[in-house]
């Protein structure tokens, strides 16, 4: 029985167009290979280092020659003559030795003390020797306790507190140039003011064992009962 092919199992009528398809992929690879080329790659080692040495030039050291110093001049060989007419008087004698009718004398030093002189005008804050109220602290306490008068104003008010009063002591004991340093108001600043003109003389202070005048600070204190 003879065998039958169908027209699409036919591969006779595709035998041309398959060799010219085959012939251009043969001329395309011939063209391909007589293009390639091929680079030499370089090799880089990261643990290797190069380094390019400079050769050092030789520098010469130059000096600054000074000049030497100019020699000492040569002493001179000649000899000056002087004349040797002058006489010498020797009509002094010097008698060291003591005798029975030599007078000593002795000369007591002079020691001159300069003391300084105070002046009268100068107020002192520090001295050797403060002034003092007749009769001590106490005298003093038991003082501004029986003059001192609570002023009415600051009573009914209710004011109460220290004031600080500051005042001259004289070289005579006297009390001037009396001041308020801090007040609490209500007449109580007045009242300390007139309790202080009012004191006895005071022991003046010394310095170097004089009288002298010194600045004194005093606080007064009015409380309520």
């Amino acid at each position: 029985m003879e065998a039958k092919k169908t027209p699409k199992a036919d591969l006779e009528n595709k035998k041309r167009i398959f060799l010219q398809i085959g012939l251009a992929v043969a001329l395309l690879g011939v063209l391909v290979a007589f293009e390639w080329r091929t680079y030499e790659r370089p090799e880089y080692d990261l643990g290797t280092l190069e380094m390019d040495f400079i050769e050092e030039e030789d520098i010469p050291i130059t000096r600054q020659e000074t000049p030497p110093p100019p020699p000492p001049p040569e002493p001179s060989m000649e000899l000056i003559i002087v004349d040797d007419d002058v006489e010498i008087e020797d009509d002094f004698i010097v008698d060291v030795e003591a005798t029975v009718f030599t007078e000593v004398r002795e000369f007591a030093p002079v020691i001159v003390q300069q003391e300084e002189e105070i002046k009268e005008d100068v107020i002192f804050t520090v001295v050797e020797d403060q002034p003092s109220f007749p009769g001590g602290e106490e005298a003093r306490i038991r003082y501004l306790t029986e003059n001192l008068r609570y002023p009415q104003m600051a009573r009914e008010a209710g004011i109460q507190g220290t004031v600080f009063v500051t005042f001259v002591v004289e070289r005579d004991g006297s009390v001037t140039d009396v001041r308020v340093l801090r007040g609490i108001g209500g007449g109580c600043d007045e009242e300390a003011v007139r309790v202080v003109r009012n004191m006895p003389r005071w022991n003046p202070g010394r310095q170097r064992g004089q009288p002298v005048r010194v600045q004194f600070n005093m606080p007064i204190r009015f409380v309520l009962n």
